[in-house]
Protein backbone atom coordinates (compact mmCIF):
# COMPACT_ATOMS: atom_id res chain seq x y z
CA UNK A 1 0.00 0.00 0.00
CA UNK A 2 2.62 2.79 0.83
CA UNK A 3 4.25 2.42 -2.36
CA UNK A 4 0.55 3.29 -4.04
CA UNK A 5 0.86 6.01 -1.71
CA UNK A 6 3.96 7.12 -2.71
CA UNK A 7 3.04 6.40 -6.81
CA UNK A 8 -0.08 8.82 -6.23
CA UNK A 9 2.22 11.54 -4.59
CA UNK A 10 4.94 11.19 -7.01
CA UNK A 11 1.74 11.92 -9.62
CA UNK A 12 1.47 14.95 -8.03
CA UNK A 13 4.78 16.34 -7.53
CA UNK A 14 4.63 15.88 -3.46
CA UNK A 15 8.24 15.17 -2.52
CA UNK A 16 8.30 12.58 -0.23
CA UNK A 17 10.10 9.82 1.38
CA UNK A 18 8.95 6.03 2.10
CA UNK A 19 9.93 3.67 4.58
CA UNK A 20 9.22 -0.11 5.31
CA UNK A 21 9.55 -0.19 8.89
CA UNK A 22 9.74 -3.89 9.18
CA UNK A 23 13.07 -3.66 7.87
CA UNK A 24 14.17 -1.27 9.52
CA UNK A 25 14.66 -3.89 12.74
CA UNK A 26 15.14 -7.04 10.92
CA UNK A 27 18.46 -8.52 12.52
CA UNK A 28 18.62 -11.67 14.15
CA UNK A 29 19.37 -12.28 16.47
CA UNK A 30 17.62 -9.11 18.27
CA UNK A 31 20.74 -7.28 19.66
CA UNK A 32 21.46 -8.12 23.72
CA UNK A 33 18.75 -5.46 25.73
CA UNK A 34 16.19 -5.43 22.50
CA UNK A 35 14.38 -8.39 22.31
CA UNK A 36 11.61 -6.25 20.25
CA UNK A 37 14.39 -4.52 18.68
CA UNK A 38 12.65 -1.35 19.27
CA UNK A 39 16.16 0.79 19.74
CA UNK A 40 17.75 -0.81 16.68
CA UNK A 41 14.95 0.37 14.53
CA UNK A 42 14.99 3.58 16.30
CA UNK A 43 18.46 4.25 15.38
CA UNK A 44 18.16 3.15 11.82
CA UNK A 45 14.99 5.02 11.42
CA UNK A 46 17.02 8.31 13.10
CA UNK A 47 19.95 7.85 10.42
CA UNK A 48 17.84 7.24 7.52
CA UNK A 49 15.67 10.01 8.34
CA UNK A 50 18.29 12.39 8.50
CA UNK A 51 20.05 11.37 5.28
CA UNK A 52 16.93 12.56 3.68
CA UNK A 53 15.76 15.51 5.99
CA UNK A 54 19.53 16.80 4.82
CA UNK A 55 18.28 16.46 1.35
CA UNK A 56 15.27 18.72 2.28
CA UNK A 57 12.47 15.87 2.25
CA UNK A 58 9.92 16.72 5.06
CA UNK A 59 7.14 14.01 4.25
CA UNK A 60 7.51 10.31 5.59
CA UNK A 61 5.23 7.82 4.41
CA UNK A 62 6.11 4.80 7.44
CA UNK A 63 4.78 1.71 7.23
CA UNK A 64 4.38 -0.81 9.62
CA UNK A 65 1.16 -2.69 11.79
CA UNK A 66 1.62 -1.31 15.05
CA UNK A 67 3.73 2.35 14.73
CA UNK A 68 0.49 3.68 14.72
CA UNK A 69 0.66 2.97 18.63
CA UNK A 70 0.98 5.39 21.50
CA UNK A 71 4.44 4.53 22.42
CA UNK A 72 6.05 4.86 18.70
CA UNK A 73 5.27 8.43 19.05
CA UNK A 74 8.23 9.25 20.82
CA UNK A 75 10.14 7.27 18.86
CA UNK A 76 8.90 9.64 15.24
CA UNK A 77 9.87 12.30 17.47
CA UNK A 78 13.38 11.45 18.82
CA UNK A 79 14.54 10.16 15.22
CA UNK A 80 12.34 13.25 13.69
CA UNK A 81 12.45 16.36 15.46
CA UNK A 82 10.06 17.50 17.80
CA UNK A 83 7.85 19.51 15.14
CA UNK A 84 6.44 16.29 13.39
CA UNK A 85 3.44 16.09 12.41
CA UNK A 86 1.83 12.47 12.67
CA UNK A 87 -1.00 11.26 10.64
CA UNK A 88 -1.60 7.55 11.89
CA UNK A 89 -3.56 5.65 9.30
CA UNK A 90 -4.64 1.81 10.20
CA UNK A 91 -5.78 -0.09 7.35
CA UNK A 92 -8.26 -2.52 8.26
CA UNK A 93 -9.69 -5.90 7.14
CA UNK A 94 -11.74 -8.05 8.56
CA UNK A 95 -10.38 -11.78 9.55
CA UNK A 96 -11.29 -13.58 6.39
CA UNK A 97 -9.48 -10.78 3.81
CA UNK A 98 -6.53 -10.94 5.96
CA UNK A 99 -5.77 -14.18 6.32
CA UNK A 100 -6.56 -14.79 1.93
CA UNK A 101 -4.06 -11.87 1.80
CA UNK A 102 -1.74 -13.42 4.12
CA UNK A 103 -2.14 -16.86 2.40
CA UNK A 104 -0.99 -15.82 -1.01
CA UNK A 105 1.83 -13.54 -0.16
CA UNK A 106 3.71 -16.08 2.36
CA UNK A 107 4.75 -18.56 0.71
CA UNK A 108 7.16 -19.58 3.04
CA UNK A 109 7.56 -21.29 6.24
CA UNK A 110 6.32 -18.75 8.47
CA UNK A 111 2.64 -18.62 7.34
CA UNK A 112 0.96 -19.91 10.54
CA UNK A 113 2.72 -17.78 12.86
CA UNK A 114 1.74 -14.78 10.32
CA UNK A 115 -2.23 -15.62 10.74
CA UNK A 116 -1.71 -15.72 14.30
CA UNK A 117 0.28 -12.87 14.59
CA UNK A 118 -1.94 -10.87 12.16
CA UNK A 119 -4.78 -11.74 14.28
CA UNK A 120 -2.97 -10.73 17.73
CA UNK A 121 -2.19 -7.35 16.08
CA UNK A 122 -5.23 -6.65 14.80
CA UNK A 123 -7.41 -7.19 18.38
CA UNK A 124 -4.45 -5.01 20.24
CA UNK A 125 -4.94 -2.35 16.96
CA UNK A 126 -8.92 -2.29 18.11
CA UNK A 127 -8.16 -1.62 21.64
CA UNK A 128 -5.01 0.68 21.63
CA UNK A 129 -4.70 2.42 19.06
CA UNK A 130 -5.61 6.80 19.53
CA UNK A 131 -8.61 8.16 18.68
CA UNK A 132 -7.48 10.35 15.80
CA UNK A 133 -5.91 7.34 14.19
CA UNK A 134 -7.47 7.40 10.87
CA UNK A 135 -8.91 3.96 10.09
CA UNK A 136 -9.28 2.89 6.08
CA UNK A 137 -11.01 -0.20 5.45
CA UNK A 138 -9.83 -2.29 2.72
CA UNK A 139 -11.97 -5.46 2.12
CA UNK A 140 -13.18 -5.03 -1.41
CA UNK A 141 -11.61 -2.36 -2.83
CA UNK A 142 -8.93 -1.48 -5.53
CA UNK A 143 -5.28 -0.87 -4.01
CA UNK A 144 -5.21 3.03 -5.65
CA UNK A 145 -8.78 3.27 -4.13
CA UNK A 146 -7.52 2.82 -0.68
CA UNK A 147 -4.39 4.73 -1.50
CA UNK A 148 -6.41 7.54 -1.92
CA UNK A 149 -7.87 7.99 0.79
CA UNK A 150 -5.09 7.37 2.80
CA UNK A 151 -3.18 10.37 0.80
CA UNK A 152 -6.48 12.61 1.44
CA UNK A 153 -6.53 11.88 4.75
CA UNK A 154 -2.66 13.44 5.05
CA UNK A 155 -4.15 16.26 3.41
CA UNK A 156 -0.62 16.35 1.06
CA UNK A 157 -1.83 16.80 -2.14
CA UNK A 158 -4.29 19.81 -3.51
CA UNK A 159 -7.75 19.80 -3.97
CA UNK A 160 -7.51 18.68 -7.73
CA UNK A 161 -5.49 15.29 -6.49
CA UNK A 162 -8.04 12.87 -8.63
CA UNK A 163 -10.60 10.64 -6.59
CA UNK A 164 -12.83 8.05 -7.93
CA UNK A 165 -16.53 8.18 -6.65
Amino acid sequence: MGWEVSALLRSEAVAHAIIDGDFMGQVHPAPEGDPHRAEITESNLTAVWANFAQRGYRRLIYTNTVSVLPEATGMFKRAMGDGVRIVRVLLTASDETARERLVGRELGSELKQELDGSIRKARLLDQRAPAETVRVATDGRLVVDIAREVVAATGWAGPHFPRRS
